[in-house]
């Protein structure tokens, strides 16, 4: 595997550039983001990169940043996001921007992406949520949990308790949504739908 490059650089045309590694020119695909802030042609620059190895190609794709390479490969895992749609989210919003979006569960703002549509970013924010509290430290991210997060956070618990509890699931969340649920913890929101039955 090629985790990094570093020599100089002899032609770019976003997304593509040539680096030239002691006489071997590796042909890269680097985001937007990165590509900004690549130095000139015929200076050196110091890439961190992925392959991808498919039957037809091997595919190189360098990033300015350890925590770009983290996204992208973390984005490669989304059933049904290959490398290209990885690649346009990396350079249509940046790594802490994404990663408030799927925080917040903000499909709004992800399907502003290029390619990305409705289905795309309910998929992310399912799939990435996860996943990116699993790299978060790597990122240097902290969690970013708006209000509504974690009212929403907080009715799902209260559900899923009344589920363990032996109510249906279309029961339960029917019992949740009665009870005027703004501003109470888990605990005080299973207290009222149970009182409320």
């Amino acid at each position: 595997m090629i985790g990094r490059l570093r020599g100089i650089i002899l032609e770019k045309q976003a997304p593509d550039l040539v680096v030239d590694v002691q006489g071997v020119g590796y042909e890269v695909a680097a985001p937007m983001s990165t590509f900004c802030h690549l130095p000139a042609i015929d200076e050196e620059v110091s890439l961190y990169t992925h392959l991808v190895v498919r039957e037809d190609a091997q595919l190189l794709y360098g990033f300015a940043t350890v925590r770009e390479r983290l996204l992208f490969r973390s984005l490669l895992k989304v059933n049904g996001v290959g490398a290209k749609l990885a690649l346009t989210i990396l350079s249509g919003s940046d790594v802490d921007d994404f990663s408030r979006s799927v925080q917040e569960g903000d499909a709004a703002s992800l399907t502003r992406l290029p390619g990305v549509g409705k289905k795309t970013a309910e998929r992310l924010i399912i799939e990435m949520r996860d996943r990116l509290k699993e790299v978060s430290g790597a990122m240097g991210l902290k969690p970013v949990v708006s209000e509504a997060a974690k009212l929403a956070g907080a009715k799902d618990e209260a559900v899923e308790a009344l589920v363990v509890l032996g109510y249906k699931p279309a029961e339960a969340d029917k019992m949740v949504k009665v009870v005027d649920g703004e501003n109470l913890n888990t605990e005080e929101l299973i207290r009222q739908a149970l009182q409320s039955k």
